[in-house]
């Protein structure tokens, strides 16, 4: 009952409109007073500023850029060597002496290129006019590089700017995650990078920054923008009415398991969908824990008829092990675990999911999930929510995308629900399958995705497959005290062998609420 208290506290909280307020007044103050002083021995910095569309609010800036500088001749940090404006905007009158203009990219690069030594980039900074910088910002960047100094690029959060100063709508973003910047350009104009000047050419500075390879989060507020890229929703990928795509017809055969008990109505809409799933090669495997109802009694010998394997599994539910002693004999290479209680509302689920699965750096794949109202029931698993683990974005209106649409892009994250998870067969078998000891009924499939990440196998999830899931209906809630104090022990488990009551999320952030699903600030 306290648990979930916090969690109400914290949503609205963490969602009320002066929130971002509060935490600037209450929490920033103190994270930049625990930055500490740096040796000046980070390389030197060029500070560009493009003002090709529009120079306004470019005194601002460099204003910023100017008690930036000043803060770290004081406390160390970064050799601020020059201010290049790109554009032909006027140049302050104040800042006339300090500030180079720059007409175009060829004169950028010429000037990049002069300034670096041979074989070293030179280190770059790059703003709109209009955008501004956190007093602290080159002293933590500074702090940064010397924590990790084979980076080539070191990205900051960042907040929205008005004319008067208002800060608001901060992007608490999180350590590098390729797949999500595939889609959503989080990087640009506020990050500093290593800078080779040949690649300054096309799209600047985005061609550039695509060049870095060891990329770094700063977790601190450092860049204040009047506007910034937004996320890109990929679309859905589209049913071809002849059949399966090109792509399709390369993948290769998954191994399809259903648990069941009773409610033989669910397992039918289940198997429905499966059987209008439009994907090559697939067979399916029921395992039956115990069902003694008549009409799902009926079902599973009608489907046996026809072919799919049933498996019967009486003993005490324990969907860990259970599972682990189906999977030696399936076919595979991919298996897919999948609740009976799942409604499949489109035939192309299977490929979308599959195509991720076979990347060399995934493990498992896991789908966006909706309840029967159409909100959200997974968007991915975030680690340390209440001290365990919890579905990011759970009960999110259709009309709402979530936080900067991390419910509609695929992207890293830390787990996927095993209510729909897919994975090569091979992978799952390397790290020992599921943890029937430790993780009989809850959080197996957290346990499973951590040890495959520990593998260098990450979790990807993939909102491009959707399906409908009625939560729950075979097994039932955990609401006896029986269940609870399983639970309770699989929680305590969950905590000692992943540390998740004390380590953050890399894909969630420290000032995100840690009793939140819905990624609101921290207070």
């Amino acid at each position: 009952m306290k648990v979930r208290s916090r969690h109400r506290l914290s949503e609205l909280m963490g969602s009320a409109p002066h929130a971002y307020q509060l935490w600037i007044a209450t929490r920033e103050v103190h994270l930049h007073a625990a930055l500490a002083d740096v040796p000046s021995c980070a390389p030197p910095l060029t500070i560009v500023v493009d003002a090709r569309e529009s120079g306004a609010g470019l005194e601002r800036t460099l204003h910023a850029v100017e008690q930036a500088g000043l803060v770290a001749r004081r406390r160390g940090g970064w050799n601020l060597r020059d201010v290049l404006v790109l554009g032909d905007a006027a140049i302050p009158p104040a800042f006339a002496g300090n500030v180079r203009t720059l007409p175009s990219l060829e004169t950028l690069r010429s000037a990049l290129a002069a300034s670096g030594e041979i074989d070293i980039r030179p280190w770059i900074l790059t703003l709109k006019a209009g955008d501004r910088l956190a007093p602290v910002a080159l002293l933590a960047y500074a702090a940064a590089l010397l924590a990790y100094p084979k980076a080539d690029l070191l990205y900051a959060d960042d907040d929205l700017v008005r004319d008067d100063g208002d800060r608001h709508t901060p992007h608490f973003k999180p350590e590098w995650n390729g797949e999500l910047a595939r889609h959503h350009d989080f990087l640009t104009d506020s990050c500093v990078f290593a800078c080779d000047p040949a690649a300054i050419d096309g799209a600047w500075p985005e061609d550039a920054i695509r060049a870095c390879t060891s990329p770094q989060h700063v977790a601190l507020v450092l860049h204040h923008r009047r506007a910034r890229p937004l996320p890109v929703i990929p679309p859905a990928r589209r049913s071809l009415p002849q059949g399966l795509s090109p792509m399709a017809q390369e993948l290769p055969h998954v191994s399809i398991i259903v648990p069941t008990r009773n409610h033989g109505e669910l397992l039918r809409m289940c198997m429905e969908g499966l059987a209008a799933t439009r994907y090559p090669s697939f067979d399916v495997t029921i395992i039956d824990n115990g069902s003694d109802e008549p009409d799902t009694l009926a079902y599973l010998e009608e489907i046996s008829a026809a072919g799919v394997r049933v498996v019967s599994d009486p003993s005490p539910f324990n969907y860990a092990a259970m599972h682990n002693a189906v999977v030696g004999a399936l076919r595979g290479p991919l298996i897919c675990f999948l609740n009976n209680d799942i409604e499949i509302p489109e035939p192309q689920w299977l490929e979308t999911m599959a195509i991720a699965a076979l990347r060399p750096d995934t493990g498992a794949v896991g789908a966006r999930l909706l309840y029967p109202d159409g909100t959200i029931q997974h968007a991915g698993i975030v680690m340390g929510v209440g001290g365990g683990a919890a579905h990011a974005h759970r009960f999110l209106a259709p009309d709402q995308e979530g936080y900067f649409a991390r419910a509609y892009v695929p992207q890293f994250v830390s787990a996927v629900t095993a209510a729909c998870l897919l994975l090569e067969k091979s992978k799952f078998e390397a790290v020992g399958g599921f943890d029937a000891a430790n993780f009989a009924v809850a959080f197996n499939d957290v346990d499973l995705c951590l040890k495959l990440t520990a593998r260098g196998w990450k979790s990807f999830y993939e909102p491009r497959a959707v399906l409908i899931h009625h939560e729950s209906k075979s097994r039932g809630t955990d609401d006896t005290p029986e269940k609870k104090h399983r639970f309770a022990g699989e929680l305590s488990a969950l905590k000692r062998i992943w540390h998740t009551d004390v380590e953050i999320d890399p894909y969630h952030h420290p000032e995100l609420s840690p009793y939140s699903e819905h990624f609101v600030v921290r207070l």
